[in-house]
């Protein structure tokens, strides 16, 4: 939970939910522990803030019930928010993490940034926090100023902040630039001498002379008139070195801006994403870093510049792409360099690390960047990301990745496949562009006809992804769909050629799926090849027990124990001959790596249940069996399934039994497959005991086809 004070009052729950604290006593109680984060206030000192000389008849039950108030809109928002309050002899404090912590934490960097693109990135990130003044609906309380004394040595910080910004961009060599900002914080300030000072320097490096003195003729009169004083002896010595055109007043070498974007233009028709790019064009401007998610070849890349190419002209300093696959995960930190090259700024230009300069260059500048295929190196582009967000307030990033970023503020959003309809369309469309014309009903040239069911059976098996129905089409004028369509078991050899052009993993289907394959863990390897053995998605429970080593089963069979025993004597002895994890996985370390192949958009969660996408499960079968365990984990695959199935006839005469005959149903294609697995392993005992244990589930109104199915079998 994230608590800000350098504006109006706002409660933020850790998932970005603001949280409404009610009652203007019970806010104000907030401002006043906040006003001290971390230290005790004593409960007088509340009480006087809290009802000043008109106090209730029972002053400290009062304070108490407001606290437990508090405490109750705290949990209610956020379980176990509550415990940020505690009592303390004389009272009461609270911690929180609050903006102005990050601001003063923003600050206490500058000692360790010597060049003035740094500083200025450093106080551009702190002032970014502010979003007007601190604690602005508490400064008045009666009795004790508990907030307003706080919030008078925020703003004093903050104005410091604003000099020391000012002065890093002078040195930067952005004076035009600034003359109106100073213009208006002098007048918001009119006795501050820091601006008046900084404003002449801005004036007569933008060759205003003239202007600069009068500016410090208005303040030394305004001082005489209201302090009955003259400007100190700085300001003094500043306004001679005007009259006198002293050099070292002379401007320093212009940081030059970034270059004026050129986005690539989309050489194809961009199909059936009109609802997502609807979506990210509808963001506000607030969502300052929008991150596209999802499986290699799904088309992130393009529907990021589609969306980049209707929102350039909002951004008179222009859109930029900056390409990163290009970037060596193993030389991580030439990101920055990257994103300075596709800026158009020189090494030469400008001093400090590329980071500094990047951030110096785009100032106050409105502009967008694109950072395109950064799952490879998403630390340093997070890095990045946040510290040009932070110094850079007109900038908006559009960043394409197979996970998310994970910096403050990200909007994510996932890139699903294509549906049906527009999956088919892309098909016939590409077959087009391949050289078939089209022809009534769908009919294409040179004797090859588009068959609307074939279409469709190739649209499914490629799970809509666009990239890889683009290499099915350019197989369509020397296959046929039909041919094709036939020979999808063998996908990774039919669509092997792929572009020409682009980046290398995004040329042919086993490119896409190899990048994200290399940038996997060896424990999460192990999971998603096992993974690819369930036919028809599975459960958490059967994720663990088939993607880990199995443990004995109370009461299994001593042909259960037998399995057991095997994979627990590390029999898998071609785990480690093919980026095996190096070590087997318990059930207990199973769900995390789930979780992580989720976020990198190579296992789908949906209803609660685990699956991959077609092209992924062939890929990790062919890792299964170059891993020397294809076999083992397909036992084991049918092992579980068989005893799921041995556990649903436990019950199937008590009241339980509907909700296993509907667990049943949902493992319809698994309890096949682990039939299948059984027969091709030569494990007749195995399919024996499945189908012995389904009688009667088979039995039962509706089922008997699928009986008849596996009888067939």
């Amino acid at each position: 939970m994230r608590f800000d004070v350098l504006g109006p009052l706002e409660v933020i729950t850790a998932d970005g939910r603001a949280v409404g604290v009610p009652e203007r006593k019970v806010r104000a109680l907030l401002a006043g522990l906040l006003a001290h984060n971390g230290r005790v206030v004593p409960a007088e000192r509340l009480i006087d803030s809290l009802w000043g000389p008109e106090r209730p008849g029972n002053p400290l039950g009062a304070l108490r019930a407001k606290m437990s108030q508090l405490r109750r809109v705290l949990d209610e928002a956020e379980p176990g928010a509550r415990t940020r309050l505690a009592t303390r002899a004389p009272g009461y404090l609270i911690d929180a993490d609050t903006d102005a912590h990050r601001f003063q934490e923003a600050l206490g960097r500058l000692g360790s940034a010597a060049e003035p693109g740094e500083r200025a990135a450093l106080l551009a990130e702190a002032l970014a926090w502010w979003r007007g003044p601190a604690f602005a609906d508490f400064t008045e309380l009666p009795g004790e100023p508990l907030v307003r004394r706080a919030a008078l040595r925020l703003e004093e910080q903050r104005l410091a902040a604003l000099e020391a910004y000012a002065d890093a961009r002078l040195a930067l060599g952005q004076d035009a630039a600034l003359v109106g900002e100073l213009t208006d914080l002098a007048a918001q300030h009119p006795l501050r001498e820091g601006f008046h000072s900084l404003l002449m320097r801005a004036l007569y490096r933008s060759g205003r002379q003239a202007d600069a003195l009068d500016v410090y003729r208005a303040l030394r009169g305004r001082m005489r008139d209201d302090l009955g004083l003259d400007p100190g002896p700085e300001l003094a010595a500043l306004h001679q070195a005007i009259l006198e055109h002293r050099p070292a007043l002379r401007r320093p070498a212009p940081m030059p801006g970034p270059a004026p974007g050129r986005l690539p233009e989309p050489l194809t028709e961009l199909v059936g994403r009109s609802g997502a790019l609807r979506d990210l064009l509808a963001l506000p401007g607030t969502a300052r870093l929008v991150t596209l998610t999802g499986m290699g070849g799904v088309g992130k890349s393009r529907l990021a510049l589609a969306a980049a190419h209707r929102m350039a002209a909002g951004f008179p300093d222009g859109a930029h792409l900056v390409e990163l696959s290009a970037v060596p995960a193993t030389l991580s930190w030439q990101v920055a360099e990257a994103v300075a090259t596709a800026l158009g700024l020189r090494a030469d230009q400008g001093a400090g690390e590329p980071g500094g300069r990047i951030a110096a260059a785009l100032g106050t500048r409105r502009a967008l960047l694109i950072l395109d295929n950064c799952e490879h190196v998403v630390e340093e582009v997070a890095t990045l990301a946040g510290s040009l967000l932070g110094a850079a307030p007109g900038l908006r990033i559009i960043a394409t990745s197979r996970e998310p970023l994970g910096v403050a503020g990200e909007i994510v959003r996932e890139v699903p496949p294509l549906d049906a309809e527009s999956a088919a369309r892309l098909l016939t469309l590409r077959a087009a562009d391949a050289g078939l014309a089209l022809g009534e009903g769908g009919a294409m040239g040179d004797g090859v006809v588009m068959d609307a069911e074939a279409v469709a059976v190739i649209c499914r098996r490629l799970d809509g992804i666009p990239l890889a129905l683009e290499l099915a089409a350019a197989r369509v004028p020397a296959l046929g769909v039909r041919a094709l369509a036939e020979r999808l078991d063998d996908r990774f050899r039919l669509l092997s050629a792929g572009r020409r052009g682009g980046p290398a993993h995004q040329r042919t289907l086993r490119a896409a799926i190899d990048w994200s394959w290399d940038l996997l863990t060896g424990q999460e390897r192990v999971v998603l090849r096992r993974l690819a053995v369930q036919v028809g998605g599975c459960t958490l429970e059967a994720a663990e027990r088939i993607c880990a080593v199995p443990m004995p089963i109370p009461g299994g069979t001593a042909a259960d124990a037998e399995l057991a025993a095997q994979a627990q004597a590390g029999e898998l002895a071609g785990d480690a001959q093919a980026g095996g994890a190096g070590g087997e996985l318990d059930a207990a370390d199973v769900a995390g790596l789930l979780a992580r192949l989720v976020d990198r958009s190579l296992v789908v969660r949906s209803d609660g249940r685990y699956r991959l996408l077609e092209s992924v499960a062939a890929y990790g079968v062919e890792r299964l069996r170059e891993a020397g365990e294809h076999d083992r984990v397909l036992r084991w695959y049918a092992t579980y399934y068989t005893q799921l199935a041995e556990c649903a006839e436990a019950y199937r005469t008590g009241p339980a039994r509907h909700r296993w005959a509907g667990r049943l149903d949902a493992e319809t294609a698994n309890v096949r497959g682990a039939l299948e697995a059984a027969m091709s392993l030569g494990e007749t005992g195995l399919a024996a005991r499945l189908t012995g244990s389904l009688g009667w589930y088979w039995l039962q109104a509706g089922r008997q086809a699928q009986a008849t199915s596996l009888a067939m079998r």
